[in-house]
């Protein structure tokens, strides 16, 4: 039903804007919750969306964020306390009478896995279950928005990236896509319950290939460097990222190497609607980022 107002959650963020952005396209009311007002949440409140500001650690918030809310989108940053934040989510959304949600999750999300964040995906999933929410996990596996974010300097300033992912290979999803997996689920909830999807791209691409790709776009050669972990890891810190993100993205590694991300599945055009992006057009789209870095570096 049209007139069912959905909960996004970090709506300001990656998927969580698009989720806002697709959901009101399709005419849903939409309750938006963003940790602080900024140029985004008001870019928001432009497109409809009736923005609340509060985290997950207050569940006093939450009863006020999920009050009359029937279907929530629930998406945690690459951080600690995502157990205990979903567990919050969970025990309100308990109370109030939730009845469906989509949780995101890891593609590698499983048992033991040596990721504290990895691990409380797994953990949190169980939760969400035990709980009796009906809920849809998605699992997707690397954004193709990370290229921007961890190799735009290197890119930029060498035409090289620095990664210690080996021979392995992924299909890079764009955060628009996954959004179009999350809004065909909330939007027709009831095939969905119980259900976990693997959200990837059309073609999975090796290092090199990625590196390939990104060359072509910029027309400048760009070489992929296979560099130790624990180099890049030493590289991470002196850039001052957090020790918890350092060593998720060690595990991350770990797991690229030895082919964990090596699948490709049609999950955006089954449940999205449409044919996942091809990762040399979600480049040629998001150029503008590399050349401002190339006039940063330059300059």
């Amino acid at each position: 039903m049209k007139n069912t107002k959905v909960l996004v959650t970090a709506a300001t963020g990656k998927t969580g804007s698009h989720v806002v952005e697709q959901l009101i396209e399709k005419g849903y009311p939409v309750r938006a919750q963003v940790r602080r007002h900024s140029e985004k949440s008001e870019l928001l409140e432009s497109m409809g969306a009736e923005v609340v500001v509060g985290d997950y650690f207050d569940r006093q918030f939450l009863h006020t964020a999920m009050r009359g809310i029937k279907r929530a989108y629930f998406c945690y940053p690459p951080a600690d306390r995502l157990l205990e934040a979903i567990t919050n989510f969970a025990v309100v959304a308990k109370e109030v009478g939730l009845e469906f949600m989509v949780n995101m999750s890891q593609i590698i999300a499983r048992h033991g896995h040596p990721s504290r964040l990895t691990n409380q995906h797994w953990l949190g999933e169980r939760v969400l279950e035990w709980a009796g929410i009906g809920t849809a996990h998605i699992r997707p596996t690397l954004f193709a928005e990370m290229f921007l974010m961890l190799n735009a300097e290197g890119i930029a300033s060498q035409g090289k990236i620095f990664l210690p992912y080996g021979k392995g290979s992924h299909a890079p999803v764009a955060a628009q896509d996954i959004a179009r997996v999350v809004v065909g689920i909330l939007t027709n909830p009831e095939s969905h319950v119980g259900k976990a999807y693997t959200v990837t791209g059309e073609k999975a691409l090796s290092q090199n290939e990625i590196a390939r790709i990104i060359g072509d776009v910029l027309g400048k050669p760009v070489e992929y460097v296979d560099i130790p972990l624990e180099k890049w890891r030493q590289a991470m810190a002196d850039k001052g990222h957090p020790t918890f993100l350092i060593d998720d993205l060690s595990c991350v590694a770990e797991d690229y190497q030895v082919g964990r991300f090596d699948k490709v599945t049609d999950v955006v055009l089954k449940v999205g609607g449409q044919p996942a992006q091809n990762f040399e057009a979600f480049i040629s789209e998001n150029i503008a980022v590399l050349d401002d870095r190339i006039a940063e570096v330059v300059s």
